[in-house]
């Protein structure tokens, strides 16, 4: 099937780019750039894991992709809290 296929990877796509869009102008480098790159680590992850050989793999970086899900849903809160 390849990753491009699925439409998780789609979305979170979209949510990648949404999100380097919304802080484009944003002067705070460093909360731009971790919440961006938590951000792309989720597409990332998936894409990397359906390229892997085994099922454990795979399995692996989505669970890596998961954390990332995590890790951005954290800054987003942080993000709101401070804006």
């Amino acid at each position: 099937m390849g990753f491009e296929n699925l439409d998780v990877w789609k979305r979170s796509v979209k949510l990648s780019a949404e999100i380097y869009k919304e802080f484009k102008n944003l002067k705070d480098y460093g909360f731009k750039d971790q919440i961006t790159r938590s951000g792309l680590s989720i597409p990332s992850n998936m894409a990397d894991g359906e390229e892997r050989r085994s099922d454990k793999e795979c399995i692996n970086f989505l669970i890596y992709a998961k954390g990332s899900c995590g890790e951005l849903k954290t800054q987003i809160y942080i993000g709101m809290d401070i804006a």
